[in-house]
């Protein structure tokens, strides 16, 4: 008895620490792409151009939905959630910048560009942490 209510208060007391967590990592992805996001939805290449080399070898239409993406996923870690309407798609939005990452480490290693990968592998893993955690703390 006193084993399993030791292990009960043990896992009430993570469920907030992984709520902090997971909200943390929402937050600080979405800035992050809601940013970036938005720079690469409406801004020009000439605009682009001296954060992103890679601007000029992609079509501008696949730099506009790689844009709009971000910003949706963006919101799709925090909204959801926050009003309490379907969390799941938080996962799923999660998921989606999880997966932008991925295209963004191909382009990178395609252009030989290795200096830029530490910064999208840490999105990668945030973007993965945000799956777990959302898939322990949301549904």
């Amino acid at each position: 008895m006193f084993w399993t209510l030791c292990t009960e208060l043990g896992e009430l007391a993570i469920f907030p620490v992984m709520t902090v967590a997971y909200w943390t990592i929402a937050v600080l992805l979405a800035t992050l792409y809601l940013f970036s996001g938005g720079k690469k939805a409406v801004q020009s290449r000439d605009q682009l151009r001296p954060m992103m080399g890679w601007v000029d070898d992609v079509p501008l239409a696949l730099i506009r939905a790689v844009g709009v993406l971000e910003v949706l996923g963006a919101i799709g870690l925090v909204v959801p959630p926050l009003v309490d309407l379907a969390p799941g798609l938080a996962i799923a939005a999660a998921v989606g910048l999880l997966l932008v990452q991925v295209g963004g480490i191909a382009l990178h290693v395609s252009r030989r560009e290795f200096k830029e990968l530490p910064f999208n592998v840490v999105l990668l893993a945030l973007a993965g942490a945000a799956v777990w955690l959302g898939t322990s703390v949301l549904v």
